[in-house]
């Protein structure tokens, strides 16, 4: 206990940045219309593919088996999240397709 407290004193500020922008991330996409939430969606796609590269190469610098087991469910997770993310985008662009 008295490390993790260590931790957060030692990095208040980065916590505290991290904290502000999950809130910030909250508002702005509580306040997306509807309009622009597919072309956001597939924006967001692709720059979780960009972490999914960085995940891969943290995976392969790894030098303990908690590390590496992190970096695989980062890989894991970050899959998950693009492919279904994709999947999302495209149910709702076929909505906007005209009917034959």
């Amino acid at each position: 206990m008295e490390n993790i407290l260590g931790f957060f004193l030692l990095h208040r500020e980065a916590i505290f940045i991290v904290v502000l922008s999950i809130f910030l991330g909250i508002e702005v996409i509580s306040n997306v219309p509807a309009i622009l939430h597919t072309p956001l969606m597939s924006g967001a796609n692709a720059i979780h593919g960009v972490v999914i590269i960085g995940a891969i190469i943290v995976l392969g610098h790894a030098d303990t088996k908690g590390a590496m087991v992190l970096g695989f469910l980062a890989v894991i997770l970050g899959t998950l999240n693009v492919v279904g993310g994709f999947v999302v985008t495209d149910r709702m662009l076929e909505m906007f397709k005209k009917k034959k």
